[in-house]
């Protein structure tokens, strides 16, 4: 067997200030030594501010988040590029048969079997790449972070390694008029004919998140094509003769960005209610939440008897066992031989998000355990991060990485990366952050 090196030698590496070493080299090299593309920050402040019009965003950013973008790009295969396309076809294949849906919502909350019509935006599959190729980690159901990256590909330098695989401005553009066009189509789906007039970008709190600063990005794209929006407070909304109404402006469409997932809090009241009565599209919505996210989902998809179960066909099964590491719910009777092989497993609530209680099993201590024992968790097997070499001030450090395509009605729309240290994507690490992707 062949083996290839995962470094530049010393000549290819003082040539890859201008690329010229680059351009023979396979995606793990250059993720090891390729240090020749990035982005200027004053261009990327340039490019958050056109956006909207002022410096607010920009200043937002270095304030509040200064590691929100990575030194440098993240390189895949195109090869693994396509397994990630070919698994999310697959899940999406699994997900719209009536089987899967009666028994994943047979146990979900009411809310969740309510039907709005629309599918609903910014699914996020997660991957890692590992040594047997990509895993999928887990699905997300609000994904943030989508025209940051858009922001950061209008300023990405080209690399001699990639011909027409770098994102660029021209990407942006149409990943954008797609954004308002899906958006479009979820008013449409949720049984509406006329225009798309009005949206609220809801979370709690908005003003004092940590992605705020998108949120001002996706109010100016709405608005720069006709369609008023607001940044809003669930508390904020309140129903009225069948509308539901930010202030005295009706609201068309809730782009849902809260952690809510099932519109409990009583914030939520209003907002839960136009949901139920379709006073308003809400997207993404707890349907969605229930069919996609939900991790305990994810050990129905890397089961082969339960996927047997559902009349899954055999060549789609294949495709689901090699790319989802294989996940289980963590349960009393299985203690023992969980903890004894914890080192090979993670540990994730099942309805967590943003890697909040999420643990790597050879960092937990007994008292972790316990918690985790108490019930709602799910056990993955262990499917390490990529690494990036990134240039620091005090030198090259390697950083984790991991991959999210954004996905709409199936579809592929955008691939990033989130470059980090630590045990789970933080978006804290100096040099770390999102960061474009490079086909190779």
């Amino acid at each position: 067997m062949t083996t290839i090196s995962t470094t530049l030698s010393a000549k290819q590496a003082s040539d890859c200030a201008d690329g010229s070493a680059c351009g023979a080299a396979p995606a793990a090299v250059l993720n090891d030594s390729c240090l020749c593309v990035g982005h200027e920050q004053s261009a990327l402040a340039q490019a958050l501010d056109a956006a909207t019009g002022d410096a607010e965003v920009s200043a937002l950013v270095a304030e509040r988040c200064p590691h929100l973008f990575a030194f440098h790009p993240v390189f895949v295969s195109s090869a693994d590029a396509a397994r990630m396309e070919h698994l999310i076809a697959a899940i999406e294949s699994v997900i719209a048969l009536p089987a899967w849906q009666d028994e994943v919502l047979a146990s979900a909350p009411a809310i969740a079997r309510h039907d709005p019509g629309a599918r609903g935006v910014f699914f996020g599959y997660d991957f890692h790449l590992g040594e047997d190729g990509v895993a999928l980690i887990e699905i997300n159901t609000n994904a943030g972070g989508a025209l940051l990256n858009a922001a950061l590909a209008r300023v990405q330098q080209p690399c001699g390694a990639v011909a027409g695989g770098t994102p660029g401005a021209q990407q942006a553009e149409r990943f954008e008029h797609e954004v308002v066009a899906m958006f479009r189509e979820e008013w449409r789906l949720g049984g509406n004919d006329g225009p798309l007039r009005s949206v609220a970008i809801v979370d709690s709190d908005p003003e004092n998140q940590f992605l705020y600063p998108e949120f001002l990005l996706f109010r100016k794209l709405l608005q720069r094509h006709g369609i008023d929006a607001v940044i809003a407070d669930p508390s904020e909304l309140r129903g009225h003769e069948g509308r539901l109404l930010h202030g005295s402006m009706p609201v068309d469409l809730v782009y849902n960005r809260l952690t809510d997932f099932m519109l409990e809090a009583p914030a939520s009241a209003a907002l839960r209610a136009a949901y139920l009565a379709r006073a308003a599209v809400v997207t993404p919505h707890p349907r969605a939440h229930a069919l996609y996210a939900d991790k305990r989902n994810l050990a129905i998809l890397s089961d082969p008897a339960r996927l047997q179960a559902l009349d899954v066909p055999a060549i789609t099964q294949a495709v689901l066992l090699a790319g989802i590491p294989h996940t289980e719910l963590v349960h009393e009777s299985h203690a023992e031989r969980l903890w004894s092989t914890r080192r090979k497993r993670f540990f994730k609530p099942a309805g967590g998000f943003g890697g909040r209680a999420a643990y790597r099993g050879d960092k937990l201590t007994r008292r972790v355990w316990g918690e985790i024992l108490g019930g709602g968790y799910v056990a993955q097997a262990l499917v390490p991060p990529g690494e990036r070499t990134i240039a620091l001030p005090h030198g090259r450090e390697k950083l984790k990485f991991d991959l999210r395509s954004y996905c709409y009605g199936g579809k592929v729309q955008w691939n990033a990366a989130r470059v980090y240290q630590g045990q789970t994507t933080n978006m804290r690490t100096p040099g770390g952050g999102f960061a474009a992707v490079y086909q190779v």
